[in-house]
Order: structure tokens, then sequence, then C-alpha cells
């Protein structure tokens, strides 16, 4: 499958644009600003490597109540 290069250049604004989202959600949720999930509107919560066991199956990072929203961090 070939791509042109119109179609490659759309694709790389579309993921610079959902990087650059997810970075400012990240930034707000951590500083405790209350951050509603884009599809179903619940809080994000961040959930810390200490919160996440490996019982509950849940990586840590930020996300919803209902997983519409998951952005699994590294915590270093």
């Amino acid at each position: 499958m070939n791509i042109d290069l119109k179609q490659f250049a759309a694709l790389q604004k579309a993921s610079k644009n959902s990087f650059a989202k997810q970075k400012q959600i990240v930034k707000k949720v951590i500083a405790g600003q209350e951050v509603l999930c884009p599809t179903c509107q619940q809080p994000l919560y961040l959930l810390t490597p200490e919160q996440s066991t490996s019982a509950s199956g849940e990586n840590s990072g930020i996300r919803c109540k209902n997983g519409c929203t998951d952005i699994q961090l590294d915590f270093v």
C-alpha cells in the first residue's frame, strides 16, 4: 500500500495534535485540576504505580472510570 505525501503530512499533523492534547491533559491532572473525559464526561484520575497492583490489572496512568480515556504513563 502506498501513501502519498499529502496523506502522510495529514497523518503527522493529526498525530502531533493528539500528542499535544494528551500532554495538556497529563499536565492538568497532575497539577490537581479537574479534567473530564471527552467521551463520558467523568473526571479523569491519576493512578500511580503504588496504587496500581498486578491483581487489579490496571497500569499506572490517567483514566476515567469507564475506561474511555486511558493514557498509560511510565514513572521513573
